[in-house]
């Protein structure tokens, strides 16, 4: 039932994952905020996240998440990744980033 809060440590800002400079990301991130939440896909999972942001979770991939840009719009609630695309998410930065 406390899925949600178990993982909420786990959130990721996937704007984080632009190639856009510390500074000027700082500056947009506010407007630009799409908070990923690792969770869990049972029922009781999506009942908590329903109860706790008002709408049924949204699954997305990590592939998903790296094509997001700059210029798409923010969304209203956190979107959610299951933790097997959370570590294809991570690898695929760390791979990212060493290149």
């Amino acid at each position: 039932m406390r899925a949600i809060r178990a993982f909420a440590a786990l959130a990721v800002a996937v704007s984080a994952l632009s190639a856009v400079p510390v500074a000027a990301h700082e500056a947009e991130q506010a407007s630009t905020a799409r908070p990923v939440l690792v969770c869990a896909t049972d029922a009781a999972t999506r009942r908590a996240f329903t109860r706790e942001h008002g709408a049924a979770p949204v699954f997305i991939t990590a592939r998903e998440a790296m094509a997001l840009r700059p210029s798409d719009p923010a969304w209203s609630t956190p979107r959610c990744m299951t933790a097997v695309e959370h570590a294809r998410l991570v690898n695929a930065s760390a791979y990212a980033r060493a290149r």
